[in-house]
């Protein structure tokens, strides 16, 4: 009912003045005409003035057929007034007409009896444009077909969110009849957790009147109550002619096979991201920790809320990994990355730790078989195998570990452990999608991780060699007191070729010796190994320091184009001097009390190796309490400053003589030897002492 057929209460006045169409009968302008017994217009409507052209006052009286229908239907027209007026039954039917101003009208009548209280009888015609009442016939005809016949679910609720009508799609969408939605709220026709969604967007739309296209909402119906569908819903306000609310409309679409392809393709992207960021980010340095590190932080949160990185024990050693059905995998942790600090990351093994996994653990599965271990909804009795422990178990159920996934790290066809994933947060349990990103994260990380491997074991194995061919402890000689250290590079790719020595001489003598060889790795150290060799052994022969060079020299010059710098000087505690020749090296410092530290002015000479160039032998004072400093330039130079900045430097910090000699290693590689240093640093430090 419209605003302008709305009932007047009690002691309220109608409405007035003009309104705007309101219901139907105003849509068609229908014309309403009463006439007396003979025939004659006793009321007018103001839609009959519109439809014939009449006004009342021409109207009013005049014989209605002469006004209201064509000349030659006249007669016709007369017999159906009189059967209506003599029987009582309505007649209906369609005319032309002719307007006064001569054009001519097809018009829908209707006719009908009336009888007032004094039993006098009067006639009711009703009349409307043909046209108009045909085009509205249409109209909702097709509305009604377009309805009930669509496949996109239809409903209407009214103002208290109650279905009103609904469609047979959507009686086959909810699984239940049309009577069944009428009168009903949408908690009662659909299940809770949905209706409650759709009712919130219903109410919100019914009070702010703007409409909300392809709402999408996931939820069961009785249609299909054991599998989730994802809906989109569109809604929009009715309201009637005169701006009413009447309730809401919607509609309502079955989008799973859309919304399932765009998850696909949604996971897909997620998935080339992944790989992305891990292409990015694993491999970064040749350091085996950081990059099992690396690839938990890539893991963490797009794909698991728990990720650890373990290595078997014997892959880290270089030795076989294989394991046998009854064998217990020895595992060392390198890295666990969580989400959140919960029970989980303390049921994981910490980073450096050893652990012995038994045969019936998922991880030992994992790395003896070479292929994924998927828990998808992980239960009370998968827990022992997943944990390391009773006590791992407990903790990993506290901290609400629902699934589990373990792939193999496999590189060169070995298998050198696994990468181990867990959600406790992430509702979603893991699935194939997940298995294949996990997959390929893991042969992506296998390759860095196994570079880093045999990096790190070569490494090792060069600086084992470099160091067993230095001096563990400089020898006790007379009159002087030695302090050394050996710092390997801290960012190299392989250690250098640094070394010192000291060597006892005949007369109480001492020979001081610091060198670099150029290059790094194992071929480095073993160039080493022979110089150091050869220069005890021409040490022995009491040379002199510019002669043993030369001899050094020739001996470099056969191994394989080597070349080294080099600062050979002997101690000679009786003539309280120092003898030394320099081949390429860097000038050592003196420290002498009550004097500025200084650089040795001696000739630079050329490296060994060279060859075709005398050395020059400089004699220098070496009272009791100087200190001589030898050096590598691992020490003073960086690719940020100039070297004479870093030489001025290092003599800044030798500003005691008397700091003991131990203090002063460690304060000058503490001070000058940056961390990311390519180069490593042999340091020499002798203090010359009284003789008793």
């Amino acid at each position: 009912m419209s605003a302008a057929e709305a009932p007047v209460s009690e002691g309220e006045e109608p409405a007035r003045g003009p309104l705007r169409p309101g219901g139907l009968l105003d849509v068609l302008r229908v014309a309403s005409v009463v006439l007396d017994s003979d025939g004659r217009v006793v009321l007018w409507s103001p839609q009959a003035e519109e439809l014939f052209g009449y006004s009342s006052r021409e109207a009013l009286g005049q014989y209605a057929a002469r006004l209201m229908v064509h000349e030659r239907h006249i007669k016709l027209v007369g017999r159906l007034f009189a059967d209506v007026m003599r029987t009582g039954q309505s007649w209906a039917g369609g005319f032309p007409i002719r307007r006064k101003d001569g054009s001519t009208r097809l018009v829908e009548f209707r006719n009908m009896r009336l009888l007032d209280d004094r039993g006098d009888v009067y006639a009711l015609g009703l009349a409307a444009d043909q046209s108009t009442v045909r085009r509205l016939e249409q109209d909702v005809a097709l509305s009604e077909r377009m309805v009930e016949q669509s496949p996109i679910g239809y409903g209407v609720l009214d103002t208290d969110l109650r279905f009103v009508s609904v469609n047979p799609a959507l009686e086959r969408i909810n699984g239940l009849p049309a009577a069944d939605h009428v009168g009903k709220g949408l908690r009662e026709v659909l299940p809770p957790e949905y209706a409650g969604s759709l009712e919130a967007v219903a109410r919100r739309v019914l009070e702010t009147g703007v409409a909300l296209v392809d709402h999408t909402l996931v939820g069961r119906t009785a249609a299909d109550p054991g599998r989730d569908h994802t809906w989109s819903h569109s809604l929009y306000r009715l309201e009637d002619t005169m701006g009413n609310v009447l309730g809401v409309a919607a509609s309502q679409v079955d989008v799973t096979e859309q919304h399932r392809t765009w998850l696909a393709a949604e996971a897909a992207r997620r998935r080339l991201a992944v790989i992305a960021d891990a292409s990015a980010r694993i491999g970064t340095t040749l350091e085996l920790e950081r990059t099992a590190c690396e690839l938990a932080e890539v893991a963490v949160p797009d794909l698991a809320d728990v990720a650890a990185v373990d290595l078997l024990d014997a892959v880290v050693e270089g030795r076989p990994s294989t394991l046998s059905p009854s064998e217990s995998a020895v595992i060392r942790a390198l890295a666990v990355r969580p989400a959140e600090d919960t029970d989980a990351v303390r049921a994981a093994d910490e980073p450096g730790r050893i652990a012995r996994y038994a045969p019936d653990r998922l991880v030992t599965e994992c790395v003896r078989t070479g292929e994924a271990v998927l828990v998808p909804r992980v239960t009370e009795e998968d827990l022992p195998r997943i944990a390391r422990s009773a006590e791992a178990a407990v903790l990993l159920g506290r901290a609400g570990l629902h699934s589990y996934l373990a792939v193999p790290l496999i590189a060169r066809g070995e298998v050198l452990g696994a990468l181990d994933l867990k959600r406790t947060r992430n509702p979603a349990p893991f699935d194939e999608d997940d298995v294949l990103l996990a997959r390929e994260l893991a042969a992506r990380a296998a390759v860095q991780i196994d570079n880093a491997r045999w990096y790190q074991n070569a490494r090792t194995t060069a600086l084992t060699l470099q160091r067993s061919l230095l001096p563990s402890h400089p020898p006790v000689t007379t009159g002087l007191e030695v302090a050394s250290r050996y710092q390997p590079a801290g960012a190299t790719s392989e250690v250098g070729g640094d070394w010192f020595d000291v060597i006892p001489l005949e007369g109480g003598r001492t020979a001081l010796v610091v060198g670099d060889v150029m290059g790094s790795g194992i071929s480095a150290a073993a160039t080493m190994g022979r110089l150091r060799t050869a220069t005890t052994t021409l040490a022995a022969l009491g040379l002199d320091p510019a002669l043993l060079l030369e001899h050094l020299d020739k001996t470099t010059s056969a191994l394989d184009h080597s070349i080294a710098t080099c600062v050979y000087a002997v101690h000679d505690p009786q003539l309280r001097q120092c003898r030394i020749a320099n081949a390429g090296h860097l000038p050592p410092a003196r420290v002498r009390p009550g004097r500025p530290p200084e650089l040795l002015d001696l000739p630079t000479g050329v490296p060994l190796g060279v060859g075709g160039v005398e050395f020059s032998t400089v004699t220098v004072d070496f009272e009791p309490g100087d200190v001589l400093v030898f050096y590598t330039d691992g020490l003073v130079e960086t690719r940020r400053h100039s070297l004479d900045e870093r030489l001025d430097f290092l003599l800044s910090l030798l500003d005691d003589p008397a700091r003991p000699l131990e203090e002063t290693c460690d304060l000058l590689l503490r001070t000058l030897h940056q961390p990311d240093n390519h180069d490593d640093v042999a340091l020499l430090i002798a203090r010359a002492q009284r003789l008793p």
